[in-house]
């Protein structure tokens, strides 16, 4: 953290950054943010655009039930609420059904149509067949499917190639899922069908992600080589130290573990804590020790978007210091994703991704809320 600082944008880079040792070009326009802290625009690790509060509909029926229209639509709002809130880019993991529609969204953002942060896009994401959901009651009846279902090597290949070519910059695969005998989750691919993903995606300079919650689901998908795990409840001290080894990241997602379990009707701070989040608070302090790299990410979309600061607050509540959860939603987060080269840092010739709060959100990470400018790609989007 600096005081005093001054950063000069031009057109969409930072062109200087740091002391006032370099002379302002003639017209230049100053904005003074006096007592506030600025900061580069925030990543979002992990959100779903074109989900909503499952208190609101359940994931079921928006699948089956929600027209990809109004999806897209709810999805425009969504994006503008991710972007006021400070969140200049995010990384959307899965449109849940909207097939290929986050391309679209992603290319009318660019193209200036519709405010909305940059996005980082995977498509459809990919499980193994009759693993995922939405689920029949019947056996004879096949329904629409929340991501892209293959069996076998060649499904598997084929698939991962597709979603590149209709324009992924990321692909995620379902390491394990709750599809056992009676509902719990097990490994979903085994290593070598991993680590053909891996491969594909590796050779188009693309990276893969991996939902894993079983420590087995996990250990597959980080010894194939995938980039980040993301909710890894399962997590243990010798997997957390392989992940620190082989440069695995971890996207924890609490807020949306915390989200469900309100849902299902624990009363926060009156209730005892259910036992998930016990399991979840014991998981995160054993990668926080371990030095396991941390993103932040909320899976944004289980609750509303435009409140993606409830992963932030859950990450200190579980005992992590508010400027290390900055630097996850910033830097860190860029740099696991493969976008150091352009965001995530206030520094020459990065885009201008840039954010203001009132107060010091590196001693309370609340204040990250009281968002005051939001500037993305050189564009002014908020000045209070």
């Amino acid at each position: 953290m600096q005081t005093g600082w001054v950063v000069l944008v031009k057109n969409n880079k930072i062109e200087q950054a740091g002391s006032m040792m370099f002379k302002l070009p003639a017209g230049t326009e100053v904005i003074e943010l006096k007592g506030m802290t600025l900061l580069p625009g925030l990543i979002e690790g992990h959100s779903h655009l074109f989900l909503h509060p499952y208190n609101e509909t359940s994931w079921d029926d928006q699948v089956l039930k929600e027209s990809r229209a109004e999806r897209t639509a709810r999805a425009v709002n969504h994006a503008k609420a991710t972007l006021m809130a400070g969140f200049t880019t995010v990384r959307d993991l899965g449109t849940e059904g909207a097939m290929y529609d986050d391309v679209g969204l992603k290319k009318t953002i660019e193209k200036g149509v519709i405010p909305g942060p940059r996005m980082i896009v995977a498509t459809r994401a990919i499980v193994a067949k009759g693993t995922y959901g939405p689920r029949s009651p019947s056996p004879d009846v096949e329904l629409p499917q929340g991501a892209e279902e293959v069996a076998g090597l060649e499904e598997l290949s084929r698939a991962t190639r597709s979603q590149i070519g209709h324009g992924a910059d990321v692909i995620k695969v379902y390491a394990d899922y709750r599809y056992g005998p009676n509902g719990e989750a097990m490994p979903t691919f085994s290593q070598t069908e991993l680590e053909l993903i891996v491969d594909i995606a590796t050779s188009s300079g693309r990276k893969v992600v991996a939902h894993a919650s079983t420590a087995e689901g996990m250990k597959r998908a980080i010894n194939a080589g995938i980039s980040t795990i993301e909710h890894g409840d399962g997590g243990t001290e010798e997997l957390f130290k392989i992940m620190k080894e082989k440069k695995v990241a971890l996207c924890l997602t609490l807020a949306a573990g915390d989200a469900i379990q309100q849902y299902r009707g624990w009363k926060k701070g009156i209730d005892p804590e259910p036992q998930s989040i016990t399991n979840k608070k014991k998981s995160f302090q054993l990668a926080l020790k371990s030095g396991v790299t941390i993103c932040m990410g909320g899976d944004v979309g289980v609750f509303t978007h435009g409140e993606n600061a409830r992963e932030m607050e859950l990450m200190v509540d579980y005992g992590m210091k508010p400027v290390d959860v900055l630097k996850s939603s910033t830097s860190i987060n860029a740099d696991v994703f493969g976008y150091a080269n352009k965001i995530g840092r206030i520094k020459k010739d990065l885009f201008a991704d840039l954010i203001a709060v009132d107060g010091d959100p590196s001693i309370d990470i609340k204040n990250i809320r009281k968002i005051k400018l939001v500037m993305k790609d050189g564009v002014v989007y908020k000045k209070e």
